[in-house]
């Protein structure tokens, strides 16, 4: 008979090792968290929700639960009732739609705007920023950067609404490059509506523009967000549109269609075309040499094809293949880079519990989490979250247990 392992593992972390102290347990802790002693769980009531057809508790149980357990019931597998909204998202919902509400104003000040002069000077000042706030993001993470470059491309879109001629196109050319950086922001930051609203003003403003680059590098990050929507078909479709013309395309944005491409095979499974892409790549990455500020991590990243292989490789489950990818590929990673260096961790550590080498991954986890901590980047903490369940078959055992305790700061309420 099947069984609720989410429920049981979590029964054993709490030290609770029969179903029976755990109907005890959790109805002592009712009883003082609600003050009424008529609360009751029975053991009969907790082997059921361990079986293969938990349901789901009433209301004040699985606040009881959460108490308890630190998880609502549909994250320890319980079956989740239509229209069922856990306490806390009702505030969280209010506060998302607050942040999304500043996120639009940020990119759309509301016209006409007084008309002024504008130096076409100010193009090269942006694009020098730009750089700026790559080198930032490298070791900084997302939020600490989300409101000075969203800003700033509030005061580049002020200042092209005056603007003409080749300075408007400059400037568009620059804001485009801009909104490209908060939309990855946001989407690093685990806020995907922020993220795909930022990725379509990319799209807007890059065709604006009339430059076939932006416009295959918008399509590009709009690949991205649907890499992480796990919507592989769409991903492959972006990036042949970004391709269709690929003539007409810088080299670096060919590397970037086609490596991520690569992420939709992946996502459809397909091995060999994960291979040939990523192959292709190799071709246009060695006559990567234009002056432009945006899209260089192709460059700029040690290894930068064979990380987006071993990516692959880990979402196709190739553990043993992955695992040998990563190890070359952190040899050549800096310290420096420590949000990059976090993800790879983390994909290093899931390869090696997909390879069955659960104590291998536990040692590779515990330098990552310091680093998830420090940089707060959702994507970091999804890794983890990812790295959990490749984990699963020993979360009973010793390694599994340690996991768990090396992995909660980060990823409770994940």
């Amino acid at each position: 008979m099947g069984r609720n392992d989410a429920l049981r593992a979590a029964r054993l972390r709490k030290g609770w090792r029969t179903m029976e102290a755990a109907a005890t347990s959790i109805t002592e802790h009712g009883q003082q968290l609600l003050d009424d002693r008529q609360f009751t769980v029975s053991a009969r009531t907790w082997r059921r929700w361990e079986g293969d057809r938990p349901g789901w508790p009433a209301e004040e149980t699985a606040l009881v639960i959460h108490d308890a357990l630190g998880r609502w019931p549909e994250d320890l597998g319980f079956t989740t009732p239509p229209g069922w909204i856990r306490p806390e998202h009702h505030e969280e919902a209010d506060m998302q739609r607050r942040a999304f509400m500043s996120v639009t104003a940020a990119a759309l000040v509301a016209g006409p705007v007084a008309p002024q002069h504008v130096d076409p000077s100010l193009i090269d000042y942006f694009q020098q920023q730009l750089e700026g706030h790559y080198r930032a993001d490298m070791f900084l993470g997302p939020h600490d950067l989300i409101g000075t470059v969203s800003a700033q491309y509030q005061l580049i879109d002020k200042l092209t609404r005056s603007a003409k001629g080749e300075t408007r196109r400059g400037l568009l050319r620059v804001g485009a490059a801009y909104a490209a950086l908060v939309g990855w922001l946001y989407q690093d930051a685990g806020d995907m509506d922020g993220a795909s609203f930022w990725r379509g003003i990319t799209q807007e403003v890059a065709v604006r523009s009339r430059d076939p680059h932006l416009i295959g590098y918008s399509l590009v990050n709009q690949a991205q967000v649907r890499t992480d929507l796990g919507d592989g078909p769409a991903v492959v479709e972006l990036c042949e549109a970004a391709l269709d013309d690929a003539d007409r395309l810088v080299p670096k944005v060919r590397v970037m269609s086609l490596q991520q491409q690569a992420h939709g095979a992946s996502l459809l499974g397909d091995r060999a075309a994960v291979d040939h892409l990523i192959d292709q790549a190799y071709g246009p990455l060695a006559r990567v040499d234009d002056d432009l500020p945006w899209g260089n991590a192709c460059r700029r990243t040690p290894g930068y094809l064979e990380v987006q292989r071993a990516t692959c490789y880990g979402r196709l489950r190739l553990g043993a293949e992955a695992v040998s990818l990563w190890d070359q590929v952190l040899d050549i990673v800096p310290e420096t880079a420590r949000r990059d260096r976090g993800v790879y961790l983390a994909r290093h550590a899931t390869a090696a519990a997909a390879a069955g080498e659960p104590d291998h991954a536990l040692e590779i986890a515990r330098k990552v989490t310091d680093i998830a901590i420090e940089t707060q980047s959702s994507r970091m903490r999804r890794e983890l979250v990812t790295l959990q369940g490749a984990m699963r078959p020993w979360q009973d055992a010793q390694v599994g247990r340690d996991l768990a305790e090396i992995l909660e700061p980060v990823t409770v309420g994940s």
